[in-house]
């Protein structure tokens, strides 16, 4: 029932746990306000509140994140939720006594510091065994600012600040100062001044910001690059944060870096405008956004732009809001057992507490692949900011999108970065990449997708393995199933093919967001994707990051082609489990001998391809996979033409290899693929000439196999193929004759030579055209 409150104002005067207890009593009115206007579930039907006139759907969901200020308050929330008899019960609050607690786990920290690992990694740094210069805002007592300087024992923090002190360390030992900070962390309160100075190096202090001025010794101007003797707490924070370093890691409260086309208003901190830099101006190589709004998000941009690396804070340190949602679908899974009885509260407790190294597990790993999905998207940000500008400019056409809001670029603005040949900054394809899963997930929730018993199984990877073993019954009946879903498979496509893999999807081929998520998840399964992505990612700093994401590119080119192939071929008889269990074994057992099946132009091209793979420091069974792509693709036309035949799906293989190598089809195929793209028209134009000749050797290949009274001999047969279509044949290869003599980029002489392909494939089935 609503509850009526007296207003409540924080005492001007008082100690700390004065304070506190009147913060809590706000606290508690505010959490009662929330739920008194939510709508709640009684024995699985929806209970709207009491004495309110709804104009929204039905919505009991409802949860409480912790933030700076509140995170110890968790319990306080849920024991109201239990109070209001609120269906999620502790569930409703995550952490608190029986739930995960962020600060021992680190979760966010731990997050944020997968992100400064990559940003090294792609530099050729290992920041687990290569020390790099950081200065921090933020001091030790804090969850992400002292979890995320404890990532490494190889960190040099030379400089760092919060609200009271400057703590200053200009060469300081790894070993020994990383111990420093161990045992100011495990302290129960700390500052900056329980650090202990004699280990400190020479030149370095700790220098209240109340100080007048503040001598800058010959050590700080080394590390710095300051020229002044002498300068203001104030000036010395600047120059701080213009400092040539590594890495700026930040884990505490205000805003630091601005664009230079923003001004100190246009920020809204005022107590750090006098401290405050333009993205322009950091000389760090990285940032790491612990904490929120540290920057900008036209002072990431302008960083970026100019050759910094940085994600956004929401990227960053995602870790924990992603613990809490899986603490929360956890909770809504176990109380539904303990309230059937098979399990009591103290178990469930336990049961959760022995997931703790698991559920972190789950959590980095989706940091892990989110920041993986922005450096794919980032190494290609110029040569696709066209695809990029058409998904903006749909998100906006449909109501989704509003530039302005995100600071996302301009028409305007994108035909400059097209001049300065610039792509998006990573900070801005962030904001794309949370877009793009968010509408994929809303267009699956408005389908049938997460009723597919087949594709719903992806609900168990938002789950601890040892949960899913045990309660896999109990988590169909989840009573999220479907939202879990549809959020699972929109990060996993969304990861793994990137940013504008629906959008290009449904333009071109007319089908919807859902029917391309499903023939994804076909084709992820039938070709083991994420198996093999797994195997890439075991390459760090064993091989290049290049190397790592040229082979997920190749890998993201063949789920692309397949895909669009199922679209295409199977438009209205999609089945996800009737179709895996139809295709996964042909091509388990195609894949195997594939280097065999090849002939001719083709096999030396996967010979070159494995072979330069191999060189770069890439196993052989991995190289092998990811230099047949192309070939593995063609390897489900060739699945359909054993279908239609009923021969034996290798033998089939041969036959279309063969065709290709004696028509020149994998030449042919390689000039198409080079064609130039300069807009959308054409971009659907090459994606067709491809399809078009995918169809066109398999109806020949089909028309080959089929011949009546032919030699049983693959060659033999095809030989007496081609000399029973010999005036057609000659059409085709007098057409490549002009083609490697023409400059090979205009695309009406290969919508010409496409007919001319038809026309022989047509032929060959009796048919004239």
């Amino acid at each position: 029932m609503p509850r009526a409150a007296s207003c409540r104002v924080l005492p001007t005067t008082g100690n700390r746990d004065e304070v506190q207890a009147e913060a809590i009593a706000c606290y508690r009115i505010f959490i009662s306000g929330l739920l008194d206007i939510t709508d709640n579930l009684k024995e699985g039907a929806l209970v709207p509140p009491v004495n309110v006139v709804r104009h929204d759907d039905d919505d009991p969901y409802l949860v409480v994140a912790a933030d700076k200020g509140t995170a110890t308050f968790s319990d306080i929330a849920n024991g109201i939720a239990i109070d209001y008899g609120f269906w999620l019960g502790d569930a409703f609050a995550s952490g608190g006594s029986a739930g995960y607690d962020h600060k021992k786990m680190g979760i966010t920290a731990k997050g944020a510091w997968v992100g400064v690992q990559r940003h090294f990694r792609e530099r050729d740094i290992n920041v687990q065994q290569d020390s790099i210069s950081v200065i921090g805002i933020g001091d030790m007592a804090g969850d992400v600012f002292g979890n995320g300087l404890l990532m490494s024992d190889k960190l040099q923090l030379v400089a760092a600040f919060n609200h009271l002190h400057i703590f200053i360390d200009p060469n300081p030992d790894p070993a020994t100062s990383f111990a420093e900070r161990q045992r100011l962390f495990n302290l129960p309160r700390s500052s900056w001044t329980d650090y202990d100075t004699s280990i400190m190096s020479a030149g370095g202090g700790i220098f209240p910001r109340s100080l007048k001025s503040i001598a800058i010794t010959e050590q700080m101007k080394a590390r710095f690059d300051i020229k002044a003797d002498k300068l203001t707490p104030t000036e010395l924070l600047n120059a701080l944060l213009k400092a040539p370093v590594d890495l700026l890691w930040n884990g505490g409260i205000g805003t630091y870096v601005k664009s230079s086309d923003e001004s100190h208003a246009d920020v809204g901190d005022k107590a750090n405008d006098a401290l405050r830099v333009d993205g322009n101006e950091l000389r760090c190589k990285v940032v790491g956004e612990g904490g929120n709004l540290g920057m900008t998000q036209l002072g990431r941009v302008e960083f970026g732009l100019n050759g910094g690396a940085t994600n956004t804070d929401f990227i960053d340190n995602a870790g924990g809001v992603d613990c809490s949602d899986h603490e929360v679908n956890i909770k809504i899974l176990l109380n539904e057992v303990v309230q059937a009885g098979d399990m009591t509260e103290k178990q469930r407790n336990q049961l959760l507490e022995s997931m703790t190294d698991e559920v972190g597990h789950l959590v980095l790993g989706n940091n892990y692949k989110q920041t993986q999905a922005l450096s794919l998207a980032a190494r290609r940000a110029y040569e696709r900011i066209a695809e990029y500008k058409r998904l903006m400019s749909d998100l906006e056409a449909r109501g989704k999108l509003d530039r302005a809001i995100e600071f996302l670029p301009a028409e305007e603005q994108i035909a400059e970065r097209i001049a300065a040949k610039q792509g998006l900054s990573r900070a801005e394809l962030s904001v794309l990449i949370s877009y793009s899963k968010i509408d994929l997930k809303e267009a699956l929730l408005e389908s049938r997708v997460p009723d597919d018993d087949y594709l719903a199984r992806d609900m168990e990877t938002a789950f601890p393995p040892s949960l899913g073993a045990k309660f896999s019954t109990a988590m169909r009946g989840h009573r999220l199933k479907r939202e879990i879903v549809s959020t699972q498979i929109a990060n996993d496509l969304v990861n793994h093919m990137g940013i504008t893999f629906v959008q290009r999807l449904k333009e071109s081929t007319g089908m919807s967001a859902a029917a391309v998520a499903g023939a994804y998840v076909i084709v992820r399964d039938i070709f083991h994707l994420p198996h093999w992505f797994r195997q890439i990612e075991a390459l760090d700093y064993k091989v290049s990051a290049e190397v790592q994401l040229a082979l997920m590119d190749e890998l993201m080119r063949l789920g692309r082609r397949a895909t669009r192939w199922f679209l295409r071929s199977r438009r209205n008889e999609l089945d996800a489990g009737r179709d895996v269990a139809h295709f996964g074994p042909h091509l388990a057992a195609l894949g195997l001998k594939l280097d065999e099946l090849l002939e001719g132009p083709t096999r030396e091209i996967w010979q070159t391809r494995y072979q330069a793979y191999v060189e770069a420091g890439v196993p052989e069974l991995l190289a092998r996979m990811v230099a047949g792509t192309t070939h593995l693709y063609t390897l489900l036309p060739i699945i359909e033409a054993s279908d239609v035949t009923g021969q034996n799906a290798a033998d089939v293989a041969k036959a279309y290899f063969a065709v290709g190598s004696a028509l020149d089809i994998t030449w042919y195929l390689q000039q198409i693929s080079s064609l130039p793209v300069e807009n959308n028209w054409q971009a659907l134009a090459r994606e067709a000439f491809r399809d078009d000749v995918d169809w066109q050797q398999r109806a020949i290949t089909v028309s080959v196999l089929q011949m009546a009274d032919g030699p049983s001999e693959i060659d033999a047969r095809l030989a007496l193929w081609l000399e029973q279509h010999t005036l057609m044949v000659e059409r085709w290869r007098a057409m490549l004759v002009e083609l490697r003599a023409a400059s090979g980029t205009d695309y009406a002489m290969y919508a010409v030579a496409n007919r001319e392909l038809l026309d022989l494939a047509m032929s060959g089935q009796g048919i004239t055209v």
